[in-house]
């Protein structure tokens, strides 16, 4: 009864804390109006960050894209958390080398102590050796006594076959780390590739916006000077005056822009914090002729760090399998010293022990075939991460082409839209002035420039991430960036 009653207490407890939360978020809502959804923010990519280098200069750096590459692969921060999990994956395999190398110390030890006779049972186990003794007639204590003890241990496992294929695993982890490494540093010229594309981009549409801009105030001004002499009416200065600042409004909308992926650019390569400074390149374009697929996939399966690295996570899954069997394997160790013992230094003997020991398994609780299973669902992973790494890298070297095409394509027809909105542009202010239309169609065709413009910045834009993207894709893309964008495949 009392155990039914307690279990009561403790639903009723349960039903009540609950009812007084969902009191609580039902207040929550009701006094601000909208549900209490929090969305905390993911971790930092480590690629858009970096650790800075140097101090401020009142010099203006000039920077161009081969610097830009060359300080992120100094500082950039997932660089630097690549070097530092290598440096992990070094010691984990000297730990486990150690396990199969002798372990040899050495000791000196000057020992002083006395025995309680009566507290090791001495006195009771008395009759047994000398009947009729008294245990008065012996001390209950042994006086204290001394000794001195140097000696030189060596022990080492002479056959561990566990231990062994923990070792090659251990190998096998640290060249993973290594060509994780190797791919970082892929990964960060692709980071700095694409900010400074972003960069010169947005620095190209300053420039177009600017020149726009003294576009629109030539109508506004000369709408508004025939306007004064009566040619036109004033809904053509009106109409000329809302493009002026729709104009000055992108204008400032792009240098906001430009300062902001300027500053991205800084905080990628690893410049300090309020340095100044220029970034050099202007959106290029050279034509591309790629090579055949087939090529690239070849090259990718050869270069990729990446899928060097998962083929040696699958070798060490597999090495790690074979260890966690060799839980049933005997093993055969050694153990040898050497030293002096005795009172003083002056009246040591020389003393030394071997031994020698087969240790067979018979019955270890199932550790090892719970090992065996662990070994076993780590080794399905990595495999199956490898066969997706692969459909992966087919996948981003087919679309990287894709893009490279497309884009290209872009840019021709984006080039020529941007001839015909200019004349169509020239031959509207040319009716414009001769009076023979409105300015609204001075107004389209300046919308129409602006529009081919911003078509062909995003297509260079485009043209040139695609083959940064497409370097990537096979796995070069620290010598293949620089190569690709002047137009060598």
């Amino acid at each position: 009864m009392r155990c039914s009653l307690r279990v009561f207490r403790l639903l009723f407890l349960c039903l009540t804390m609950g009812w007084l939360a969902v009191a609580f978020l039902e207040g929550q809502t009701s006094s601000s109006g909208q549900s209490p959804n929090v969305t905390l923010p993911g971790p930092p990519n480590p690629f858009l960050g970096s650790e800075p280098e140097g101090k401020v200069t009142s010099e203006v750096l000039q920077i161009d894209f081969t610097e830009a590459i060359d300080r992120g692969l100094r500082t950039n921060l997932g660089l630097l958390l690549a070097s530092d999990q290598t440096e992990s994956a070094r010691g984990a395999r000297w730990k486990a080398l150690s396990d199969l190398l002798p372990d040899i110390s050495a000791r000196i030890q000057e020992n002083v102590q006395d025995e309680s006779l009566a507290a090791i049972g001495f006195t009771k186990l008395l009759p047994l050796f000398a009947p009729g003794a008294s245990a008065s007639s012996f001390p209950r204590l042994i006086p204290a006594y001394n000794y001195f003890d140097m000696r030189a241990t060596w022990s080492q496992s002479l056959f561990n076959f566990h231990d062994l294929e923990n070792e090659r695993a251990a190998s096998e982890n640290l060249k993973a780390a290594q060509f994780t490494y190797k791919n970082a540093r892929e990964m960060v010229v692709l980071a700095v590739g694409n900010a400074y594309l972003e960069a010169i981009a947005a620095a190209a549409r300053v420039e177009t916006a600017e020149a726009q801009v003294k576009s629109a105030q030539a109508l506004y001004d000369k709408a508004a000077d025939q306007q004064r002499a009566g040619v036109n009416p004033a809904i053509d200065t009106l109409r000329a005056q809302v493009e002026l600042q729709s104009r000055q409004q992108q204008l400032i909308v792009a240098r906001n822009d430009l300062a902001k992926l300027t500053l991205s650019v800084a905080r990628v390569i690893g410049l300090p914090p309020g340095q100044e400074f220029v970034l050099t390149e202007k959106a290029p374009y050279q034509a591309l002729a790629p090579l055949p697929i087939e090529t690239y996939l070849q090259r990718a399966y050869e270069s990729r760090a990446d899928y060097q690295s998962a083929l040696s996570q699958v070798r060490s899954a597999e090495l790690a399998r074979r260890a966690a069997s060799a839980g049933h394997y005997p093993t055969l160790d050694f153990s040898a010293n050497l030293g002096d013992i005795g009172v003083t230094p002056s009246q040591s003997n020389g003393t030394w022990q071997v031994n020698g020991g087969l240790n067979i398994p018979i019955f270890a609780g199932n550790k090892t075939h719970s090992d065996v299973l662990i070994a076993d669902s780590q080794l399905k992973q990595a495999r199956s991460q490898l066969g997706d790494l692969r459909g992966r890298i087919d996948y981003e070297v087919r679309t990287a082409l894709l893009d490279l095409t497309a884009a290209a394509e872009q840019v021709e027809v984006a080039r020529s839209s941007v001839d015909l909105a200019e004349q169509t542009l020239a031959q509207s202010q040319d009716r414009f002035t001769a009076g023979v239309t409105d300015n609204l169609e001075v107004v389209q065709a300046q919308e129409a420039v602006a529009s081919a413009h911003e078509s062909y910045i995003e297509s260079l834009y485009a043209h040139n991430l695609s083959k940064v993207e497409l370097a990537r894709a096979i796995g070069d893309a620290e010598a293949g960036v620089k190569r690709f964008l002047k137009g060598n495949p």
